[in-house]
């Protein structure tokens, strides 16, 4: 005879598999479904919260200070308090403020930094709400750190709010950018929309001599793309999409400025991120050399955030203290 608690777990093996397969079939394909996208991404994020959550309240169920009934109700009201707040931290964007200096400029300058603004996971009125604040900033020019686009539904002709920006726009690739349909074709047409794609290029602005690092190469020829456009006399800065390089090249270069990690996105992910990426969120320096690592305008995959914050950088470098 079948007991309840077996058809519990043949169903609940059902639903896990018919998920898994969902995931990895999304994953994988480079068409979008609203639906499919719907579920899996803000279906991860809830699901993740909830994880974490139940599992400490088994824990503490345990110890029987609280009926199981009981506990279980207010594991479900955290879930949906924590869910909602993450929702809402998801939607923020703040602006952070950050100074650099060195004796090489001759002129204080500021920049913009953003990165992993993920089009396709977020939608047009998400670069609305990021031209918005970037329009009240005063600044010299703007650097788009990858993960720009992230979906091969996404269209070009809604990036038009950066032809508004009347200031040089400079753009290097992110991982995401290479799993969508076409890409060569919609990365060769960037600029029609005032993006200047730094494909393993570098260009001068000032005293500042920029090298833009493409993501979809190896650790050993990123080093040899720096190491080619790397100027003596110069300020170099170098924007790439995955902070691990600056490993290599922080003997020689001024500033390293990165992405991809989002600080963990959803905590307690960060832990995990950490375990893969040592230099997860902030500024870091060694040997004269400093590393800033954004954790992103924007979310990927459930617009979620919870012990992170999406965030534009406004850079300030200067000659002096």
């Amino acid at each position: 005879m079948i007991t309840d608690d077996e058809i519990l777990n043949f169903n609940s093996f059902v639903v896990s598999l018919f998920f898994s397969a969902l995931i990895i079939y999304y994953s994988k394909s480079k068409k979008t479904f609203l639906f499919s996208k719907l579920l899996i991404y803000e279906g991860l994020g809830i699901g993740f919260i909830s994880f974490w959550i139940v599992n400490l309240g088994l824990f503490i169920n345990i110890f029987n200070f609280i009926e199981s009934y009981n506990l279980g109700i207010v594991c479900i009201l955290i879930i949906s308090i924590v869910t909602l707040l993450s929702f809402y931290n998801g939607s923020k964007i703040n602006i952070k403020k950050l100074n650099v200096y060195s004796s090489k400029l001759k002129k204080p300058l500021k920049l913009i930094f953003i990165s992993d603004i993920h089009l396709g996971t977020n939608t047009i009125k998400h670069l609305e709400k990021i031209y918005k604040k970037i329009i009240k900033l005063e600044f010299d020019f703007i650097l788009v750190g990858g993960d720009l686009i992230d979906s091969s539904s996404f269209e070009l002709k809604d990036l038009k709010v950066f032809k508004n920006l009347k200031k040089p726009i400079y753009f290097i690739s992110g991982n995401h950018e290479y799993y969508i349909k076409n890409y060569r074709e919609k990365l060769g047409k960037l600029n029609e929309y005032n993006l200047n794609f730094l494909d393993n290029k570098s260009i001068k602005y000032k005293n500042i001599n920029i090298i833009g690092v493409s993501d979809n190469q190896s650790t050993l020829n990123q080093t040899e793309t720096v190491n080619k456009f790397y100027k003596q006399n110069l300020f170099n800065l170098v924007v790439v999409h995955k902070p691990t390089l600056w490993e290599f090249i922080n003997k020689q270069i001024d500033l390293t400025l990165s992405g991809h990690t989002h600080n963990g996105q959803i905590v307690p992910f960060n832990f995990l991120v950490k375990l893969r990426f040592k230099n997860i969120y902030g500024l870091y320096e060694k040997f004269q050399s400093k590393l800033y690592v954004s954790s992103g305008v924007g979310c990927w995959g459930p617009r979620m955030r919870l012990g992170s914050t999406n965030e534009i950088v406004l850079l300030s470098i200067g000659n002096q203290a």
